[in-house]
């Protein structure tokens, strides 16, 4: 599966399309991700706690994804040269796509979006725009990007329900 998803995302290589992949991959990044949830909570109504909810949730989702590429160590694809410069790090699981997923499920959760359509969609073109990107440029696995993902989804969503985040309002009841 690894292999002829890398084949397919080489078969589509372009110019044009590697600048816009190359672009597109800085929406996963820490180096983005953090200064707009921090940006974002700053901004938010609520007390301190509502502010800093979307920052620790992508850098809890960070953290994650550095313990797990150093407990699996998965070398990086090499079927095709990489369209990019190949991060040190393991491949797995691809931290670009579970920090994108656990902000955009982080941010629906706090915004209480979950129920509107245009913003889950939006929020998944993201995440499939980096998803995409990360395979297309050749410096992860499918299984990377589909592992990021799921974590991602999984880290915001536990981590939304931990006790301290419950208050009145958004990002839960005092239930």
């Amino acid at each position: 599966m690894d292999s002829a998803w890398l084949s397919l995302m080489h078969a589509w290589q372009h110019p044009l399309l590697t600048v816009a992949m190359s672009a597109v991959t800085w929406l996963g990044s820490l180096l983005v991700l953090l200064p707009l949830a921090a940006s974002l909570g700053w901004r938010g109504p609520g007390d301190w706690r509502q502010r800093l909810f979307l920052p620790l949730a992508v850098l809890g989702a960070a953290g994650l994804a550095q313990l797990l590429k150093w407990l699996v160590n998965r070398e990086r694809p090499d079927l095709f040269p990489a369209l990019a410069e190949i991060p040190a790090d393991a491949s797995f699981p691809s931290a670009h796509a579970m920090q994108v997923t656990a902000f955009v499920v982080a941010w629906l959760l706090w915004q209480e979006r979950a129920q509107h359509a245009g913003a889950l969609l939006l929020g998944g073109l993201q995440v499939g725009a980096v998803a995409v990107s990360r395979t297309y440029l050749q410096v992860h696995f499918l299984t990377d990007i589909l592992a990021g993902i799921v974590l991602g989804l999984l880290w915001s969503s536990l981590f939304h329900r931990l006790a301290f985040w419950r208050w009145s309002g958004r990002c839960g009841t005092n239930s």
